[in-house]
């Protein structure tokens, strides 16, 4: 529809049929189920991903109280605040934590949304691709954040250590797997060249 207002004289634009509507009320009104269809989907889809989020949001929240190995009695500080693995759980901790708090907003945007007809076009499938962007940010961040957490309890374990982000890592390649096409899909349909080039004139 916009590519072809973009191109079509500007009288084109308010002709009328013989009901009297206008190109415009004629499309809306032929793609009104399909709005419908698509406002209930974005909903659905919007839904089960906020409700991932704020569950990430709320294990990271608690986790940056209760660091592993604990703190010192004497100074108040972590007792492995020098070791490096600690300091890579405390920064994948912030990431994954802000990543899914992000994450959570761009859904919630979609749930607040008018789901006018112009907002598929490129508000919600921005907010959703934006969403699923930053929730695997934060989800492949909480790995890292898990891995980082056994190397500091278990040190030298490496028996145990490897296997068990091995088995953390699943989460990140279903993810991966299972949403990977959806967010292609709809940055392609959202950002992708125009069925017309955008340099092509006006029809006269």
């Amino acid at each position: 529809m916009q590519e072809v207002k973009r191109i079509v004289p500007e009288w084109c634009k308010e002709f009328k049929n013989h009901n009297g509507e206008t190109p415009y009320e004629v499309f809306t009104e032929r793609h009104k189920e399909l709005v419908k269809e698509g406002a209930k989907w974005m909903k659905d889809t919007a839904s089960s991903f906020i409700i991932i989020g704020t569950l990430i949001v709320t294990i990271l929240f608690a986790a940056a109280f209760t660091l592993p190995g604990g703190n010192d009695q004497s100074t108040g500080f972590p007792i492995f605040l020098r070791e490096r693995s600690f300091m890579i759980f405390i920064i994948s901790d912030g990431v994954s934590f802000f990543a899914a708090s992000t994450s959570v907003l761009m859904f919630l945007g979609i749930l607040t949304s008018r789901f006018a007809q112009e907002d598929f076009l490129e508000s919600l499938p921005r907010k959703l691709i934006i969403g699923l962007f930053t929730l695997f940010i934060s989800i492949a961040a909480m790995t890292v954040s898990f891995s980082a957490a056994l190397l500091i309890i278990l040190q030298d374990q490496w028996w145990a250590i490897i296997p068990m982000i091995m088995m953390a890592s699943i989460p990140v390649v279903l993810f991966v797997w299972l949403q990977f096409p959806l967010l292609v899909e709809m940055r392609f349909s959202t950002y992708a060249p125009r069925i017309f080039n955008r340099k092509m004139k006006p029809w006269l």
